[in-house]
């Protein structure tokens, strides 16, 4: 999580692999059993971690929970299904994210890889004993050490790595190799997305280097023996249905941002950077805790402003007409429309979010037509979002065409030829859920079901 920089960096690796406590170590609830485990005598209270828990951050976290709204048990649930999914004594390896710098020591604010936070908090090893049902979580992380603490920020170490993130086993990340080498060796086939041919890098960083960061590379050589495959299906398995809790999360984030959409309509805007600035202000004021991307602030592109004779030039290409337009530095004009693609993050769930309103307040006859079939068309498509229905996001898709196509052809829109690939050019809608575009590669072509989530 971002609120513990240090803990997350990837001088953190998660293996999962097979042991079993003893029965009178277990305790059962309706999802099955999971072990229950030994804590630290010393109250965590008086110690420093690398991301908020209970006993620091009360006004963050309910007991039991070691992010906003995920408890404890429900991450243990996660890498068992993960494990209910390996092969007898094989492993899954998740590696955390690299801290991204801007320049010299300055860094970017910090997100974690969203499978590896949907498992836990550190390079983790997950594995499948061959003799029995169940799993070994081993928890890889930085060791505490005062003086580094003093520059980047508490660690949670890896006595925490047992007490708070309920590993079977953890170490320093700095001595994974040996371990890693003998765990891999023994396993019958290895999960991994974190080798640096499933790393994206630059066009231009890959013509001069082939060492995404020393971890991947050390990695490689550790597994170059072993049977390896993609994590990335299983991962979206498990991602594609969310909990009762996920879906409270991104409930939550929807309803901050949608009450900051809200307020904003209600203002008068001069500058689009304005708009952007108090958006990403209100997401967190109404109890995001970060914008969940960057914010798409759109309106009317302006070749010149007001002259002195009182005429107005604009240009008859829109801002808001580019998919991703990020730059947010024109000028807002009355009479022109404004389009806002934005969302708030909480638990690093997130929403996505795109509106349009008249900058002043009030539709031209024109804009009012065309607002009001757009609308149409979308609440069509949400009522077709239903697992009942058994449409497909791809379908939902055709339904959008259609029924736009022929709303703008009643208003007097040519949509002969390419018209309507020229005014309705992406595709309908996504799944989301701990990325803005969940579950990376899976398909929308098949049918919608109860738990998904789609913007």
């Amino acid at each position: 999580m971002r609120h513990g920089l240090c803990a997350l960096r990837r001088t953190s690796t998660l293996i999962f692999r097979r042991s079993r406590p003893s029965p009178s170590h277990w305790i059962a609830n309706g999802h099955g059993a999971f072990p229950l485990r030994s804590y630290a005598s010393v109250a965590a209270a008086d110690l420093q971690f690398g991301q908020p828990v209970h006993e620091t951050h009360a006004h963050l976290l309910k007991a039991g929970e070691i992010t906003p709204g995920i408890t404890a048990l429900e991450y243990a649930q996660r890498r068992s299904n993960l494990a209910s999914k390996l092969p007898q004594n094989g492993i899954a390896i998740l590696a955390a994210a690299d801290v991204k710098y801007r320049s010299g020591a300055v860094f970017y604010d910090y997100h974690q890889e969203s499978n590896f936070f949907y498992l836990t908090e550190a390079v983790a090893i997950i594995g499948k004993l061959a003799t029995q049902d169940d799993h070994t979580f081993h928890l890889f992380v930085r060791p505490k050490s005062p003086k580094e603490e003093q520059w980047e920020g508490s660690r949670s170490g890896t006595q925490a790595a047992l007490d708070v993130f309920n590993a079977d086993e953890s170490g320093d990340i700095n001595n994974i190799e040996n371990h890693l080498s003998q765990i891999a060796g023994e396993a019958s086939e290895v999960y991994t997305d974190a080798l640096p041919s499933n790393l994206s890098t630059s066009t231009f960083a890959r013509l001069f280097s082939s060492r995404p960061s020393s971890v991947t590379n050390d990695l490689s050589k550790i597994l170059e023996k072993a049977k390896v495959k993609p994590l990335k299906s299983i991962m979206n398995d498990l991602r594609n249905i969310k909990s009762d809790s996920e879906i409270a999360n991104m409930r939550k984030a929807g309803q901050a941002s949608g009450r900051a959409f809200t307020e904003a309509m209600r203002q008068a805007w001069i500058l689009e950077k304005d708009l952007t600035a108090y958006l990403e202000y209100m997401f967190k004021r109404k109890g995001c805790e970060t914008s969940a991307y960057v914010p798409v602030v759109a309106g009317g592109k302006v070749l010149a402003l007001v002259r002195n004779s009182g005429r107005r030039y604009t240009d008859l290409e829109q801002n808001a007409s580019q998919i991703h337009y990020v730059r947010n530095d024109d000028v807002l004009i009355d009479g022109d429309l404004v389009l806002a693609d934005a969302g708030g993050e909480y638990g690093n769930y997130i929403t996505d979010i795109t509106r349009t309103w008249p900058i002043d307040r009030t539709f031209t006859p024109p804009q009012k037509d065309l607002y009001n079939a757009i609308l149409s068309t979308q609440r069509t498509c949400i009522s077709l979002c239903r697992a009942s229905a058994s449409n497909s996001l791809d379908k939902i898709h055709q339904v959008a065409e259609s029924t736009l196509k022929d709303s703008l052809s009643s208003l007097g829109f040519d949509m002969s030829g390419n018209a309507l690939e020229t005014l309705f050019p992406h595709h309908l809608g996504h799944y989301i859920g701990l990325d803005v575009h969940d579950t990376p590669g899976q398909s929308r072509k098949a049918p919608l079901q109860a738990g998904q989530c789609v913007t």
